[in-house]
């Protein structure tokens, strides 16, 4: 293989690579075994604490009581001693700030005791509440420099776990983060707050079915998780790929996904023991992981968990990304969770997997087998379809980045208008109900595979649809336009509180009704007339669907987050969650405002990135090129002989145009506007459109310039060796 010696060098040590670490001891140990082994477990808590002080916790997980405070200094004593038996000498808040990235804040169990030695002390107000700056994190206004104090609670509701390290371990406790204000800071309370308004309006609608004994209703959710691997050797020699985790420069390689060979294809022997290895230390956190595959595009993988408690499963969403970062390392990978890492091959998702249900009931968007009989559901999954109609601008805003712009709308992601997919026996049955009422539902049937030796298999009612940013699978939907590099806080949030308001909305209309089945029948035909727009199950991708959504539906295409971030803080959005105490006007303001400045302070990273290897490494390499050709054609001409000039001039007409878009983009960075959202229409309307023209000439001349010369890891190197 050619190309200059850095690259060589890097290809060689991938070539070479030797594991460096030793093996995992899994014959010894059987996976069951290690499953949540450093996780603070009810198990563990009924072993440890006093039978008073279990009952009250549980009181607390189960049924959303209030926390009994008075007992903080009993669980923590039990956390403090379980925790030193697995080698803990410090604990630390976990808390989620507006960055969507998980923060950690460290303390010693050890304390000074007077006569030389030391103690390992944890009392109860350290276990519920920790002193965070306020200010250092991204607030949208809300805690300036000089107000800089905040606060970490603890959530009982989201299990304690251990974190190992080679030289120790440390007690790490999920918590929310506030101001002194008592304003959310953070991702976790919102979703907190968003699954109490669930809980409250989904046991009205129970209560008309007969069901109030108060089983807590809720939001379940489980994230599958897109993402890369590539070798660190490439990656560390790539300025773009380390600073912004996605590249910036690439030619498309000869080969890409043209022949759909990788997906679910046999795992590469590295990357499956990085995966493993992953799943175990997951597993021992009481990750319920489950399934992993290649992707579509070459080096893509998928990881998915069962899904569960939606505020458990938002925590263990931030340890999978933690994890496999961390993992890769050690197999000499770095692991990429950008929507778009390369251009010209699939970018990654998050589909974000969404129902609601309780102990009693089960899973309340179970259609059974003949949903049409089954008003319980119907009216449950008719609130979900009114709510992402009424509220799509708001589930838009909340996955809207930098990032997810690239992969939105492209053939390996839903389109940035929001539908829903409910397949062909839901369509049919809610159809029936707007004409005036469901009387039949399409059977599944047996799919015969016409081999005698080969067993008939159950088929589903209805397809699925890989186009549909918000489908129906079966027994929850599945919010697939989520981005792979996001927490699902948000969504969640989202989500909760847009059903609880289509429950109101709902339990309103029925409570008191005479008839309550021809109440049903009438609320169900009614939001099928004004919200049945939204249901759509054929091609998301394709053109006519984008003009009938938006000309004749009337469905927002809110294609970038520049169009997108104002519906986060509407009047309408802002009453919602004003309304069921999920998020202040101040508090929904201020994440406007964060969000914005993120998606202004990542292109702009992105452009300087642009400007710099393209100043510094693209064109003194293609100078060098121009060089070389032109030495070569006076050496040719001196001898008498002609020389072929066009190449020569190809190259010299790239350089010129590369140069003149790197001008372009300089003078564009120079840009000031003192509002975020100007801002954000600045960069998503001149400053992008000029990195794509740099770009361009850029790619142009790594097909021409000598493959020595050439100073960036290619596509086809990163994709492919591994």
């Amino acid at each position: 293989m050619s190309g200059n010696d850095a690259r060589l060098n890097a290809v060689a040590a991938v070539i070479n690579y030797k594991p460096i670490t030793e093996p995992l001891s899994f014959a010894e140990t059987p996976t069951n075994e290690v499953f949540a082994e450093n996780v603070f477990t009810t198990g563990t808590m009924k072993r440890r604490l006093p039978k008073p002080v279990y009952k009250s916790l549980m009181e607390t997980i189960t049924q959303g009581k209030r926390l009994d405070t008075s007992t903080a200094d009993i669980v923590a004593a039990a956390m403090k001693d379980w925790a030193i038996e697995k080698g803990a000498t410090h604990y630390a808040h976990v808390f989620y700030p507006l960055t969507g990235l998980t923060a950690q804040k460290y303390d010693s169990f050890l304390m000074p005791n007077g006569d030389g030695s030391a103690l390992a002390e944890f009392s109860g107000d350290q276990l519920i509440q920790g002193e965070p700056d306020g200010s250092s994190f991204p607030t949208g206004g809300i805690r300036p420099t000089f107000e800089a104090r905040g606060y970490t609670a603890w959530d009982v509701t989201s299990p304690a776990y251990i974190l190992e390290n080679p030289n120790g371990t440390t007690l790490c406790i999920p918590t929310a983060f506030v101001s002194w204000t008592g304003e959310a800071l953070d991702k976790k309370t919102p979703v907190l707050r968003s699954m109490k308004a669930l809980n409250e309006q989904a046991q009205r609608i129970l209560k008309l079915f007969g069901h109030d004994d108060g089983a807590m209703v809720i939001p379940t959710a489980g994230a599958e998780q897109e993402y890369f691997l590539i070798d660190q050797h490439f990656f560390m020699a790539r300025p773009d790929s380390l600073t912004a985790g996605r590249t910036l420069f690439g030619a498309k390689p000869p080969k890409g996904q043209e022949f759909d060979d990788h997906y679910f294809g046999a795992i590469p022997e590295r990357v499956l023991a990085c995966m493993l290895e992953t799943e175990r230390e997951l597993f021992k956190l009481g990750v319920p992981v489950k399934t992993r595959h290649n992707e579509v595009a070459p080096s893509q993988f998928e990881m998915a968990p069962v899904y569960e408690n939606a505020n458990v499963a938002t925590d263990h969403q931030q340890l999978v990304m933690l994890m496999l970062k961390q993992v890769a390392e050690k197999y000499g990978l770095s692991c990429l969770t950008h929507e778009k890492p390369f251009a010209g091959v699939n970018g990654s998702g998050k589909h974000l997997n969404y129902s609601f249900g309780n102990t009693r009931l089960g899973n309340l968007l179970d259609p059974g087998e003949t949903p049409h009989e089954n008003k319980r559901f119907l009216v449950f999954c008719a609130a979900v379809i009114r709510a992402v109609d009424k509220y799509a601008p708001l589930l838009r805003a909340v996955i809207a980045s930098a990032g997810n712009d690239h992969r939105l709308g492209a053939n390996e992601a839903p389109p940035a208008i929001i539908s829903i997919f409910l397949g062909d026996q839901l369509t049919d049955v809610f159809e029936q109900i707007k004409a005036g009422g469901a009387r039949s539902s399409k059977p599944s049937g047996i799919l015969n595979l016409g081999v005698d030796t080969l067993p008939s298999l159950p088929r589903h009612s209805g397809d699925r649809n890989r186009t549909s940013p918000f489908a129906f699978t079966g027994n929850k939907f599945e919010f697939r336009a989520v981005a792979s590099n996001q927490s699902i806080a948000a969504p969640l949030m989202a989500l909760n509180t847009i059903v609880a308001e289509s429950l109101d909305f709902i339990a309103t209309r029925l409570e008191g009704a005479a008839d309550l089945d021809g109440a049903i029948q009438a609320v169900l035909k009614e939001i099928m007339e004004e919200h049945g727009r939204i249901i759509f199950n054929g091609d998301g991708y394709s053109l006519a669907w984008h003009k009938e959504a938006e000309f004749e539906r009337g469905l927002p295409n809110l294609r970038t987050s520049a169009d997108a971030l104002p519906g986060l803080a509407s009047e309408e959005v802002e009453a919602l969650f004003s309304k069921y105490s999920v998020l202040s006007p101040r508090e929904v303001e201020s994440r406007l405002e964060v969000k914005l400045e993120q998606y202004v302070k990542a292109v702009q990273v992105e452009a300087r990135l642009t400007l710099h290897m393209g100043r510094t490494m693209i064109y003194p390499a293609a100078v060098r090129y121009q060089t070389e050709l032109a030495s070569a054609a006076v050496s040719l001409q001196a001898a008498g002989v002609t020389a072929e000039l066009a190449v020569l001039n190809k190259v010299t007409a790239c350089i010129k145009e590369l140069d003149d878009s790197l001008n372009a983009l300089e003078s564009l960075l120079a840009h000031e506007a003192g509002d975020m959202a100007a801002e954000a229409w600045f960069m998503c309307d001149q400053v992008l459109p000029a990195m794509t023209a740099v770009r361009a000439h850029a790619d142009a001349l790594e097909a021409i310039v000598a493959d020595d010369l050439w100073p960036l890891p290619t596509y086809q190197e990163m994709l492919f060796v591994k």
